[in-house]
């Protein structure tokens, strides 16, 4: 398979997907939003979104699976799988705060082969493939140089349900605000990995956190050159829903912190 091809083909429905979400913004009804759990809210934006994005990419791959956010679809592909989130960074969204992305993976065979991630906000379409490097608007990306947490500015996000683990989740946070140049939480993971992966933080580090939301931002930082884990240092990041994304010179000394409370 010719993945730059494929790629190409998926940036461009992800940037008409994007122009359909970036339309619906200018008007957006708040009193639309549905509650599928607690504090986890959802639109017919991104419902719609996702369609549109399912609807484009089974043409590209018509007997491929489907693993996404809002249940669009439901179906197991004997090879491939796409790993959608329309709209990541929801919350955002609704209140009309300039973080979202869409976010579509490619996996073959259990292995990530293509990562596309747009956030719409600043028109940066992110998008690695196998066999290549990871982009920015056509132009290569790579992780941060920084060779330690001091020097380095990171990523995080809280969880808004299944509070058990905040208790040693805040100590952790505490440890590491004292330890580098500030942490920031976006409220989009998507946009975090994207950012770890052209080198404006050094690490972003979540649990409780689901696939697509994490997917195709993982291969595009692992395209970049930088390493992603599970909190206890292995490739389960997926499976375990947590994940530690670094530009490699920090993994040692945010994994030795991770490692203190979880």
């Amino acid at each position: 398979m010719n993945y730059e091809l494929l790629c190409t083909k998926v940036v461009n429905i992800v940037k008409l997907t994007g122009n359909f979400i970036r339309k619906e913004a200018l008007q957006f009804d708040a009193d639309k939003i549905e509650y599928k759990g607690l504090n986890d809210m959802v639109s017919y934006v991104d419902k719609t979104a996702e369609e549109k994005l399912v609807k484009n990419l089974d043409k590209l791959i018509p007997d491929a699976g489907f693993l996404t956010e809002e249940k669009t679809i439901n179906r197991t592909g004997k090879s491939f799988t796409w790993i959608i989130d329309p709209l990541d960074g929801t919350t955002n969204f609704i209140h009309g705060i300039p973080t979202y992305a869409v976010s579509v993976a490619l996996y073959q065979d259990g292995e990530a082969v293509l990562g596309v991630v747009y956030e719409l906000n600043r028109g940066e379409m992110f998008y690695a493939y196998k066999g290549g490097g990871a982009f920015l608007n056509k132009k290569e990306i790579r992780v941060s140089s920084n060779p330690d947490l001091k020097s380095s500015l990171l990523a995080t996000g809280f969880p808004y349900y299944e509070f058990d683990e905040l208790p040693q989740y805040m100590k952790l946070l505490t440890e590491v605000m004292q330890k580098t140049h500030g942490l920031r939480r976006i409220g989009s993971a998507a946009t975090d990995l994207i950012y770890v992966a052209c080198g404006r933080f050094e690490a972003y580090f979540e649990f409780n956190i689901q696939a697509w939301d994490i997917a195709a931002g993982c291969f595009i930082v692992q395209q970049a050159g930088g390493e992603v884990l599970d909190f206890a240092g292995g490739a389960d990041f997926l499976e375990k829903r947590q994940v530690i994304a670094t530009n490699r010179k920090v993994t040692t000394e945010l994994l030795e912190a991770v490692r203190r409370y979880f």
